[in-house]
């Protein structure tokens, strides 16, 4: 009845995780405490999971990245990867990332070349947004640093089998499937779209909601009479009037007190609305909030604002902006747009005051695309003295002279004593939502061994299997896995599919190392669909994509990728 128990609790925590309507962090801290309660783990064993050393040094690898990210390393190669023809910019950008991301995180150096890839004009955005995000994915898998997922995966490791995985051990099946990945992509990024608008209607779809207040002079007059169908870049889109929706909106439709108009344009010509008075832009006048800086972001995978509407957040105190217009992909937005919840990738486009920069949750709550504010970087001194710091640490890992943690730890002392970093940027930025996750995650698997879920699990492979061997269970737990990152996060992936492919190998009396790799590939095969991945949701408005855009572009990535992983794991791990 507990095992019952327990499978039931787990599809429903993969229930809740497909439906985004808690957020993860929420959902495995409740079931790591509800099995606690249950007795399936002691608070002994709880507590040890979020004390876990291989989770203590993602953690600390997380927090010195804050430092190697504002690096002017990143920038200044992001300013010299494009040029050349399209072809030769893409494959530049491509090996760039990869080479990057086997070393840092991966979300760090997306967002570096986001904003100067959506600033040039050269080449359409679309064409490289992609591109990047993949191969900033495949980059990661050949290291142990390179991911997060990896790492999570090492945590499980040393909680299970007592060992933890070597610093290139990734890299025997990495690098040669990330090479013979790379080609496929660069061949089908030529298939990507160009999104170069050629009227008002198609260009960069920013959509903008604007009141029309009381006692305004727009009241009683048509759209026309209003001169609100020749606004140059910009297109009323629709209406929305006690609840119900004007669309398409005719020129001699009459305004009304409190009907809310739709636009969408270019970024350059919102302030063609601060001419009219009489009209707030999210609750704000339109004339003083377009009569600021214009900058563009994109919601961060660290930020609050996630979940959250803009009529349920403080933004002017927050941020000292307004937010002037949303775009979500290439999607149309429809509806009050204040009361659309945000999400990760989300790009907005804000009004700021003078002292924007200056807010210390700007970092983590955005990425700038574009406006006249820069990353605060580091000096030359600093940033030569970080980055030797850091590729010391790795090289002493890998030989074994010191190990990862003492040596990140060190290395965080350093930049603290030199002022790189500082604590009140270590509280602020601490990834406390991925300790959550991954420490709950942890006890949520030992709840499983305790309780023979695991092996119950395990048992189902063997009998699925049976006929066919233990390569035939090896490639259940790698689609096992590969199907639960394409709908839930990468993270979740590995902790919820770990237990079973470790109670697989046991059960057929099989070195688990093969098993551990399946899982920590499976995990970052996340190629098709663009919300199981923050790099994916980085780029996703950037580049105006649609769902349709990642599964014809991942599709033959993720099976080559795949193919590559099945063959090369058992031939560099034995079974």
């Amino acid at each position: 009845m507990v095992t019952w128990a327990v499978l039931l609790s787990l599809t429903a925590l993969l229930g809740v995780l497909i439906s985004g309507l808690v957020r993860p962090a929420t959902a495995f801290a409740t079931l790591a405490g509800s099995y606690l309660l249950f007795g399936l783990v002691d608070t002994a064993t709880l507590l040890q999971q979020y004390t876990n050393p291989a989770l203590a040094t993602l953690l600390l690898l997380l927090l010195v990245s804050l430092a190697l990210e504002r690096s002017p390393l990143l920038e200044w190669m992001s300013q010299r990867l494009l040029r050349g023809n399209e072809r030769t910019a893409t494959a530049r950008l491509m090996a760039a990332s990869g080479l990057l991301s086997a070393f840092l995180n991966n979300t760090a150096v997306v967002a570096a070349f986001l904003g100067a890839i959506s600033r040039q004009k050269r080449f359409a955005p679309s064409r490289l947004l992609i591109p990047l995000s993949y191969a900033s994915i495949l980059g990661g898998t050949t290291t142990l640093v390179g991911t997060s997922t990896n790492l999570v995966v090492n945590s499980f490791a040393l909680s299970s089998g007592g060992f933890e995985l070597g610093m290139f051990q990734f890299s025997l099946v990495g690098v040669p499937v990330a090479l013979l990945t790379f080609g496929v992509l660069l061949w089908r990024a030529q298939a990507l779209p160009h999104h170069q608008a050629e009227n008002i209607q198609d260009r960069l779809p920013y959509f903008l909601a604007a009141d029309v207040e009381a006692k305004s002079p727009l009241i009683g007059k048509s759209i026309e009479d209003n001169g609100l169908r020749s606004l140059e870049g910009l297109y009323l889109v629709e209406v929305e009037r006690g609840g119900r929706l004007i669309s398409p909106v005719g020129p001699g439709e009459v305004l009304q007190e409190g009907d809310t108009l739709m636009f969408s344009g270019e970024v350059n010509e919102v302030q063609a609305l601060q001419r009219f008075t009489g009209l707030k832009l999210f609750g704000v006048h339109a004339d003083n909030l377009l009569g600021t800086n214009l900058v563009e972001v994109v919601i961060s995978h660290e930020s609050e604002l996630t979940g959250q509407t803009l009529q349920n957040v403080d933004f002017r105190s927050m941020f000292n902006a307004g937010v002037v217009g949303i775009r979500r992909g290439n999607r149309r937005l429809q509806g009050k747009l204040g009361q659309i919840p945000l999400r990760i990738g989300d790009c907005l486009l804000l009004a700021v005051g003078s002292d924007f920069r200056q807010h210390r949750n700007i970092d983590r709550n955005f990425h700038l695309l574009s406006g006249s504010f820069t990353r605060p970087q580091l000096n030359r001194r600093e940033s030569l003295a970080t980055l030797a710091g850091f590729g010391t640490v790795i090289l002493l890992a890998a030989i074994n002279l010191l190990p990862l943690f003492h040596g990140l730890l060190l290395l965080m002392a350093g930049l603290l004593v030199g002022r790189v970093l500082t604590p009140a940027e270590l509280r602020r930025r601490f990834p406390f939502e991925l300790w959550v996750i991954i420490g709950s995650a942890l006890a949520i698997a030992q709840g499983l061994t305790n309780s023979g879920a695991a092996d119950l699990l395990a048992h189902g492979i063997q009998l699925v299997f049976s006929g066919h061997g233990i390569y035939a269970a090896f490639i259940g737990c790698y689609l096992l896995t590969l199907l639960l990152t394409e709908t839930v996060t990468n993270n979740a992936a590995a902790a919820l599919a770990f237990p079973v492919a470790w109670s697989t190998a046991q059960a057929f009396g099989a070195d688990p190392l093969p098993f551990i790799m399946a899982v920590a590939y499976g995990a970052s095969a996340c190629f098709l669909i663009p919300y199981g991945y923050q790099t994916h949701l980085m780029v996703f408005s950037p580049g105006r994509y649609q769902m349709s855009d990642f599964i014809r572009t991942g599709l033959p990535v993720s099976l080559v990728y795949s193919a590559g992983v099945l063959i090369l794991i058992p031939l560099v791990f034995p079974f």
